[in-house]
């Protein structure tokens, strides 16, 4: 694979850097919004939400070091890259399993309510700003293939999904949140964003074991 043009590596860098700028605001919101409602899913996307950010930040760094430093060879730009795939994967796994910890540890004591409007509002304005970032990371892969971006594609599509899954649970909570449904649904939410970021996390892992299989042997630089 060829190396990326000086415009292209500025493009996707760009885009690395608005991605991690935007995501900064999200753990304080989401941490306020948890504050003001009693919602397990909304908690779980909190912590979704800090720990995705550290490997938001984790991507950015070593694309624009490798794009910065065209002195490394070709197992240290691996090394690199592997790290920042590995990162958001860990971030993905490490999401869904305390989230689905935390759905299990509350099934007998949780009662969904508090104001979830704030909650809603975040997760609406997420899903198009992740459904965008989604669409940009897809078109860059196939323009280009670079495993860093391929893996925040990933990352991209699966924080999509949990909004989805968020807006669902807090819309349930928003209407109605005596009725015996409204529980199991926000509940239901819970498991499926971290049933989705256990599988995406694995996913991830996958495409950095199968990008590291097409790097040029010793005998081949």
């Amino acid at each position: 694979m060829e190396d990326l043009t000086k415009k292209q590596a500025a493009g996707r860098e760009k885009t690395l850097l608005t991605a991690l700028l935007l995501s900064m605001w999200a753990p304080l919101t989401t941490g306020i919004a948890v504050v003001m409602s009693t919602s397990t899913t909304q908690l779980a996307d909190f912590i979704r939400r800090s720990v995705e950010l550290f490997a938001l930040f984790v991507s950015w760094w070593v694309f624009r070091r490798l794009q910065r430093e065209k002195e490394l060879d070709t197992a240290q730009k691996a090394r690199m890259e592997k790290i920042a795939g590995l990162c958001v994967a860990i971030a993905l796994c490490f999401s869904g399993i305390v989230m689905l910890g935390l759905t299990l540890s509350r099934l007998d004591t949780f009662k969904p309510g508090g104001n979830v409007y704030l909650g809603l509002t975040i997760a609406v304005l997420g899903l198009i700003t992740n459904g965008w970032f989604w669409r940009r990371y897809t078109n860059l892969t196939l323009e280009h293939y670079n495993s860093v971006i391929d893996t925040q594609r990933q990352l991209y599509r699966a924080k999509a999904f949990v909004d989805l899954c968020i807006i669902i649970a807090l819309t349930a909570v928003a209407v109605n949140p005596a009725h015996p449904v409204t529980r199991y649904i926000d509940l239901l939410g819970s498991v499926a964003v971290a049933g989705y970021l256990l599988w995406s996390g694995l996913s991830t892992v996958r495409t950095v074991k199968l990008a590291a299989n097409f790097l040029p042997s010793p005998s081949q630089k």
